[in-house]
């Protein structure tokens, strides 16, 4: 009788420890949606490197994260790409972003895409086009 009750609170540990490690791991930063793979950030501080800015998030619910960059990339898509916080397709007009901290918006599925302002203003130009400056803030914004 002893040796089964041992055995038995051996299998429940051994279950315990696997849905343990499991729930470890699925709270972990990755998150993969279709082709589109990024991690998902919280918030705080992210990366190293002598530049820094901030990054908003604002996904299709209107919930909000506010991310300090530390880079040493030239451009905020590169920045963003080496920290996996973003994810697209390339294009002949630059990198179509598709995937932010784990949210998808696809016009071609639900006529949602991801804006990109700089300082409070709709940005000219793309975020692979947009060189780090020291002290901005730039958001990612779910739009339709």
């Amino acid at each position: 009788m002893k040796n089964m009750t041992k055995k038995t609170l051996a299998l429940v540990l051994a279950l315990v420890l696997c849905a343990a490690i499991t729930v470890i791991a699925g709270c972990g930063v990755k998150k993969s949606e279709g082709p589109y793979s990024t991690r998902i950030y919280k918030s705080g501080t992210i990366g190293s490197g002598s530049t820094e800015f901030t990054l908003q998030i604002v996904d299709k619910d209107s919930k909000e994260v506010d991310l300090k960059v530390k880079t040493d990339e030239a451009t905020v898509g590169a920045a963003l790409l080496k920290l996996e916080v973003i994810a697209g397709d390339e294009s002949d007009y630059g990198l179509y972003v598709k995937c932010v901290n784990g949210t998808v918006a696809d016009y071609d599925v639900d006529q949602t895409y991801w804006a990109f302002y700089i300082n409070g203003e709709y940005a000219m130009t793309g975020v692979d086009a947009t060189d780090v400056e020291n002290g901005a803030t730039y958001a990612l914004k779910v739009e339709k």
